[in-house]
């Protein structure tokens, strides 16, 4: 049941009307998707994760992303990985069930509108984490809906 509230699109990440990387999240992750130049091979790339910044890039090049996180991670479970000419790099938030407007700090935010929406799908996803014999995929937040991270005494840490 929990893959039904998984994201249902990637959203795109935009640097001069060009498309930079495509990104999505869970609870627990923010995932990073970039589509590799052809011809290039695989063990040129590089993904440099910190608490709380990212650098990727071809080797002997400048980086292709050399940017602020929006929020810390945990270094130590993040990751990276190339799959089919694109990197995937997941991004193991800090602070669970936080919803993040965009993994750059400062750019290409999501409209509120639209970070409305992440923050519903990821209550929705605390509240199936935590009942897992309930279906919460077809329910409805009316209003404004509570932060997941810290809704009703917040988050149980792993």
């Amino acid at each position: 049941m929990a893959e039904k509230l998984a994201p249902e699109k990637r959203h795109s990440f935009l640097h001069n009307g060009e498309k930079v990387f495509e990104w999505d999240q869970t609870l627990e992750e923010v995932n990073i998707y970039i589509n590799l130049p052809p011809n290039v091979h695989s063990k040129q790339f590089y993904c440099k994760i910190q608490s709380k910044h990212v650098e990727v890039g071809i080797k002997g090049n400048p980086p292709y992303l050399n940017h602020d996180l929006l929020s810390p991670v945990k270094t130590d479970s993040s990751f990276w990985t190339l799959e089919d000419d694109i990197m995937h790099i997941t991004l193991q938030k800090r602070d669970k069930g936080q919803t993040w407007s965009s993994p750059i700090l400062g750019q290409g935010q999501l409209d509120p509108y639209a970070t409305d929406l992440e923050q519903k799908r990821l209550m929705l996803q605390r509240f199936q984490e935590e009942n897992p014999g309930f279906d919460f995929s077809q329910a409805q937040f009316t209003g404004s809906c509570p932060d997941p991270r810290t809704f009703m005494g917040g988050i149980s840490s792993d």
